[in-house]
């Protein structure tokens, strides 16, 4: 269905296929990365809610995230 729909937009869109798995060109995975070892590496929290607390502390605390990945830099 998907292929037939795409058949229909002719040159419009172009199908890009990527990894299942790809950390280096998802933004997001720099976050996660910065969270763990931020907070949830060398933690002392007595319970799991402690833990959920403090990892929302500091996302609140950081709203807003550059990426530094090559790839989304226009060259």
């Amino acid at each position: 269905m998907v292929r037939k729909y795409l058949a229909a937009l002719c040159e419009r869109v172009r199908v890009h296929f990527l990894p299942k798995y790809a950390p280096d060109t998802n933004p997001v995975e720099e976050v996660w990365w910065r969270l763990h070892e931020a907070v949830t590496r060398n933690h002392r929290c007595r319970s799991m809610r402690e833990l959920i607390e403090l990892t929302m502390s500091w996302l609140d605390e950081r709203r807003f995230f550059r990426v530094h990945r090559h790839i989304y830099n226009p060259t």
